[in-house]
């Protein structure tokens, strides 16, 4: 088949959850024999030097920069219109032209939306193309920004991320019966789309790795150590990091937490400088090598208390074999068991008692490490879910 993916940022280097997801399943079609077109938005923030990823030898690649930074005025004259700027921003001239070249110049079988905010080219695709279009729904956005304002004391702010948060939901249920397939990652989104009113082909692929790459030496591992790695310019991420630290800071320094943490990942704030401790908080920013960073620790946490959709970095590290502390809505999709796989931690005094089991028996951290990397390899290996979405393709072409 002739395959065009459509994102809303550039998957190279394959640094974060986004571009993991992407450059998998790419990697997979590929495999697979499919031909494999890529065309991403590049946001200007995104932008950073990297080495010639291999995978672009073997597929046709168009990137093209926008910048998606909202003035002041922007932003306030929006609040006096019924539209999303978090979709509006990603709407582009100069790629809808692009595309729209392409797509008179090639016929595609399949034409696949990577998440919510390339879907403003839905309309151009239509016009200029006979491709079946799929959805691949990375989560529900709307929900997102609802549990965000669940979480807001402040009257203002939850007020805020309420309006945003129905106008994401008008715009994503006026699409949702648009395509010709969709693809979910979890169950729960499933369920939640049904009960929307989806009528179209609907089926749940799980985030898929290739296992290959991710090989746990724990003769490298800092035991007891603390970690969280995730981009903080996903809302969702900063405000469980937030939580965590306020109420951990302490413990950790000067309690009964004897352990040492890190907090790696993309755009952490500079504020968040004033959190090291000498010898026991370390903000480490973004890492040269994510899997070499995780070999090297020895408790993941992942304290997210709004969001959506499956955490990549949580398969990466059940495949790491890592003993992983998250709340229910952070480890959601994933065929967990807890007490087995991960340890499930929904509030201050459950996040508690899990670090301090974990970190003072290792014998029980490496139990739960070690069913997890198995539960990765029987449910989350690439090249089964890339067969899988094939398949799916296939049925609705």
């Amino acid at each position: 088949m002739r395959i065009l993916i459509l994102t809303h940022r550039a998957p190279f280097p394959q640094n974060g959850g986004y571009p993991i997801v992407v450059g998998n399943t790419v990697k997979g079609l590929v495999a697979l024999g499919h031909e494999v077109t890529l065309m991403s938005l590049n946001v200007k923030k995104n932008s950073t030097p990297r080495e010639r990823d291999e995978l672009l030898e073997k597929i046709n690649y168009t990137e093209y920069d926008i910048d998606t930074r909202v003035t002041m005025v922007e932003a306030v004259s929006n609040l006096f219109t019924t539209n999303s700027y978090n979709i509006d921003k990603y709407y582009n001239a100069g790629f809808e032209k692009l595309l729209f070249r392409n797509l008179t110049d090639n016929k595609y079988d399949i034409i696949q939306l990577e998440g919510i905010f390339v879907a403003p080219y839905l309309d151009v695709i239509r016009r200029n193309s006979k491709a079946k279009v799929i959805f691949r729904a990375h989560n529900i956005e709307h929900q997102v920004w609802q549990k965000l304002a669940q979480q807001k004391s402040d009257p203002l702010k939850r007020w805020y991320l309420q309006l945003l948060a129905r106008r994401i939901k008008n715009y994503e249920l006026g699409l949702l019966n648009k395509f010709d397939g969709i693809v979910a990652f979890t169950e729960q989104d499933q369920v939640s789309m049904l009960s929307f009113g989806t009528r179209i082909p609907l089926t749940v692929l799980p985030i898929g790795i290739d296992l290959s790459l991710y090989k746990p030496d724990h003769k490298k591992e800092d035991f007891p150590s603390l970690f969280f790695l995730g981009s903080l310019d996903w809302l969702p991420n900063l405000e469980g990091i937030e939580w965590f630290i306020d109420n951990f800071h302490k413990d950790i320094i000067h309690g009964d937490l004897k352990a040492k943490f890190y907090v790696a990942g993309h755009n952490i704030p500079e504020q968040f400088d004033d959190y090291e401790v000498l010898g026991k908080v370390f903000i480490h920013g973004e890492v040269d090598d994510a899997l070499e960073f995780v070999n090297s620790k020895s408790i993941m946490i992942v304290p997210l208390l709004s969001g959506g959709g499956m955490r990549v970095k949580i398969v990466e590290g059940m495949a790491m074999e890592k003993c992983i502390i998250s709340t229910s809505l952070g480890a959601e999709g994933i065929n967990i068991q807890n007490g087995k796989n991960i340890i499930i931690a929904n509030n201050t005094d459950e996040f508690y008692s899990a670090m301090r089991k974990c970190i003072t028996d290792e014998h029980y951290c490496r139990q739960i490490g070690r069913s997890a990397r198995k539960l990765i390899e029987q449910q989350h290996d690439v090249n089964t879910i890339t067969r899988q979405l094939a398949d799916f393709y296939q049925s609705i072409a």
